[in-house]
């Protein structure tokens, strides 16, 4: 997959400022602050920066987290996995595997069938609305 570059300008200029902050900057929003966290409709999440699908709503649910989270990525390539050990604590990093933008976590106290708990970030996420089987 041919990864996707630009400079921070370049990003500034496609993205609100929240979503810089978040995607590019790895920030995080506030829990239950999110425009998808409870969102129930149909459809695909897609990333804000490059458009690649992430996440269907089929393996969305609800963690308590307030965040959206999901069991599992559309396929594992889709998504980087990085260790991440800011504010005092080991976790999973989770970023877009085309443009290396920053989604969120992956933890493993998730549901079956796969015990993950991918915590991912609204402002890194565009929703698609579509039928989804």
């Amino acid at each position: 997959m041919q990864k996707i570059q630009k400079t921070d300008d370049e990003w500034r200029k496609v993205l609100s400022n929240e979503q810089f902050r978040v995607a590019r900057k790895g920030g995080t929003e506030r829990a239950f602050s999110g425009q998808y966290y409870d969102n129930k409709d149909g459809g695909v999440y897609r990333c804000i920066c490059c458009n690649t699908e992430l996440f269907q709503s089929t393996e969305k649910y609800d963690s308590g987290s307030g965040w959206p989270s999901f069991w599992q990525p559309v396929s594992d390539d889709v998504i980087e996995q990085l260790v991440d050990n800011s504010h005092g604590m080991q976790r999973v990093e989770v970023r877009c595997g085309q443009c290396e933008a920053h989604l969120g976590h992956v933890f493993t106290d998730g549901p079956q069938p796969t015990g993950q708990r991918y915590c991912i970030n609204s402002a890194s996420l565009d929703f698609e609305p579509k039928d989804i089987e």
